[in-house]
């Protein structure tokens, strides 16, 4: 390993060090009890190894995921990825930030979630994001380099005062409704790492880190790939350190009956109280406030990433809308939907991210299946085609929106896994049914 890739490690650690992810760990380690270690375990593998793979397998192709899914078919692409950009934009990702900010920062002040104080702060919050986004250059990158080291200073010294604030025996009350095995404790933990939407951005990110190595002066496509992983690894050791902490701390908390009724009637976060009570109890209202400008700022510059992210490829596949159009247009979605709250926000997102995650993965792992076995292209179409089909049904039954009753029936339902068995095999008889038609192309990535 040379000293570039461990910056670009560094950079695709900052790249997903999302302040808003931070409220999600000790939310799970408080309410998963005695089942903590399955759970956060599960929470890393979709949190950070699903991300890592999705980079990795983002090198695949010159092109990244663009070249890689239309491989699959090109109406699919652009389908697949108009709706991870939406994702991780204007519909959840970005008004997240926003709703994060102002729990961290005016919440602990007021002490209430009021919908007036949030219209407010989200109204000067966009406003900043509207004027940065229309002059991206440098400016959001230079805040960025100075934020993202001081929020991992904070949240660093945050965990290693909170190990021995709360260093005592963890709580064995696990929330009986989700937690009552170590089995239903990996599932719920593996779904809540969705919340993340890093395995989803991983996606649309994966070619800035392809860019950066290749920048380096790296053009063997094998070479490009490997350090492209080494880079991912440093950034999946040093996002599951700060992810593992704060849950391991959020398992050694305990919040009294009377602030949990109190959360609940605010419609506050519980991710976010324990965030701040971390803060609060290691360094007094100073750590507290500190903490939450951070967030906020952090949070801000996220913000202004994802839009011109979000604007950027729009108008590459819309070129007639303007740029400066669709910053405008996801900036208003974005600053709408943030002011229905942090938790609103958060149950809007699941039942999308229960069908997206499946039909990602399932395709991550057939872009990396190919590279190894080569695959003909109807193989892959038939698996995606039933994972989306069965992940669109699923949700739709769980939510009583459509009576699907074979769905309850599917192995790993109880758990949200049932798309798993069925992609495997899907996936078999999909590939013995490729080997019959001939006139299908067969993809495969050369290991030049």
């Amino acid at each position: 390993m040379n000293k570039n890739t461990l910056f670009i490690g560094f950079m695709l650690f900052a790249i997903f060090f999302g302040a808003g992810n931070l409220i999600f760990p000790p939310s799970l380690g408080l309410a998963s009890g005695q089942y903590f270690w399955p759970a956060i375990i599960a929470f890393v593998i979709t949190g950070i190894g699903l991300p890592l793979l999705g980079v990795v397998v983002g090198a695949l192709d010159k092109q990244g995921y663009i070249g890689s899914v239309n491989k699959i078919h090109p109406a699919f692409s652009v389908v697949f990825l108009v709706v991870i950009y939406l994702t991780i934009g204007p519909l959840f990702a970005i008004p997240r930030t926003a709703s994060t900010s102002f729990e961290m920062t005016v919440t602990p002040i007021i002490h209430s979630s009021s919908p007036v104080w949030l219209f407010v702060f989200s109204v000067i919050y966009f406003i900043i994001v509207l004027y940065l986004c229309f002059n991206p250059g440098k400016i959001v990158d230079r805040i960025g380099a100075i934020l993202t080291p001081l929020l991992l200073f904070t949240i660093l010294a945050m965990i290693v005062k909170g190990f021995i604030d709360f260093g005592g025996q963890p709580h064995t009350d696990a929330d009986p409704e989700v937690y009552s095995s170590t089995l239903s404790g990996f599932s719920k933990g593996f779904t809540e790492g969705y919340l993340t939407m890093d395995a989803i951005a991983a996606i649309a990110f994966s070619m800035i880190v392809v860019n950066a190595v290749k920048a380096t002066g790296i053009k063997h496509a094998n070479d490009i790939f490997k350090q492209t992983a080494i880079a991912g690894i440093i950034a999946a050791a040093a996002l599951a350190f700060i992810y593992i902490s704060l849950g391991f701390i959020g398992n050694h908390m305990v919040i009294d009956a009377d602030t949990m009724k109190q959360l609940t009637e605010n419609n506050q976060n519980i991710g976010a109280h324990l965030l701040i009570t971390m803060a609060a109890t290691g360094y007094g209202a100073f750590g507290k406030y500190l903490l939450g400008i951070i967030v906020a700022l952090a949070c801000l510059t996220t913000a202004c990433g994802l839009i011109v992210s979000v604007s950027e490829y729009f108008h590459s596949i819309l070129p007639k809308v303007s740029y400066k159009a669709y910053v405008i247009i996801f900036t208003l979605i974005s600053f709408i939907l943030s002011n229905l709250g942090l938790n609103a926000v958060i149950q809007l997102s699941i039942p999308v991210l229960l069908i997206i995650y499946p039909i990602a993965i399932t395709t991550v792992l057939l872009i990396l299946i190919a590279r190894f076995v080569p695959t003909r292209q109807i193989t892959q179409q038939i698996t995606v085609a039933v994972i989306t089909i069965e992940s669109i049904l699923s949700v739709m039954n769980s939510k009583g929106w459509l009576s699907v009753p074979f769905i309850e029936h599917l192995p790993f339902h109880e758990y949200s896994l049932e798309w798993f068995p069925i992609a495997v095999i899907t996936l078999i008889i999909a590939y013995v049914i490729g080997s019959f038609v001939k006139s299908s192309n067969i993809i495969v990535y050369e290991k030049e």
